[in-house]
């Protein structure tokens, strides 16, 4: 049963609107496109899809559209949380948004994993990528916290290691902070105070970047929630944000 759980991600869903050009456009000129496309876009949404590549049993919780394009969706809220059963999932994934509100539905989770055994609580894992104040509130709740190079280096820090070592003291006692830096790699921090590094696995050839930290998470948290150590879980995050990098969306990220 335990292995029926699912992992839900938690945050936005939105729609991406991709143009192609044949360099970088320089300020002030145009570009004629190559080609667009539309696709399914969102921190939270992305992590499930590639969740769902994986094999993995995942939900998704989020605000959607009835039409193809909307504008001003509300962030779910502590309320509309309060409706999901919890006996589903093993590991629920905060992108960080509405603080506040993710704050109280983390407590709710809290609440429920008191009344279990160890073996059968939920994971939570929260991931503070945007340098807006009121996401650092969520340092402390997660047992598994991603910060984003932009905050560490909003932070004054330089590299993986040297964020992880300053901001630890911000998460909880027992829980693992982790940092990917882009073509660095990625570092990993937890309660026995060992950095744990993989480096980087680039595509031959550079196609598309967007969603690729989403990719990593997913594939970091697919790992521990199967059983990974935490160095299984940054090589296999670094290997399919890699693979993710050398394709166009996500068809073909497993493919060696």
């Amino acid at each position: 049963m335990e292995n029926k759980k699912k992992i839900l991600c938690v945050g936005l869903v939105c729609l991406d609107i991709i143009n192609v050009v044949d360099k970088y456009p320089e300020e002030d000129t145009d570009s004629r496109c190559l080609s667009q496309r539309w696709q399914r876009g969102g921190n939270a949404s992305n992590s499930c899809t590639v969740l769902s590549l994986l094999g993995a049993p995942c939900a998704f919780m989020g605000s959607l559209a009835a039409g193809p394009v909307a504008e001003n969706l509300p962030d779910a809220t502590a309320a509309d949380f309060s409706k999901v059963d919890l006996h589903q999932y093993k590991w629920i994934h905060w992108e960080g948004r509405n603080a506040e509100e993710q704050v109280k539905m983390i407590q709710q989770v809290a609440l429920y994993n008191n009344t279990l055994p160890p073996q059968q609580r939920i994971t939570i894992s929260v991931e503070i990528e945007k340098t807006r104040e009121p996401l650092y509130q969520l340092f402390p709740h997660g047992d598994v916290v991603f910060v984003s190079k932009d905050v560490a280096q909003h932070f004054g820090f330089h590299n993986a290691e040297a964020a992880l070592r300053g901001l630890y003291s911000r998460v909880k006692r027992g829980a693992v902070l982790i940092c990917a830096w882009a073509e660095k790699g990625a570092d990993a921090l937890g309660p026995d105070g060992v950095i744990v590094h993989s480096d980087a696995f680039p595509p031959e050839k550079l196609l598309d970047t967007l969603g690729a930290g989403d990719t990593f998470n997913a594939a970091v948290i697919f790992t521990l929630a199967n059983g990974g150590s935490l160095q299984e879980a940054l090589t296999f995050g670094c290997t399919v944000a890699g693979r993710k990098c050398g394709v166009h969306g996500y068809d073909g990220i497993l493919e060696k």
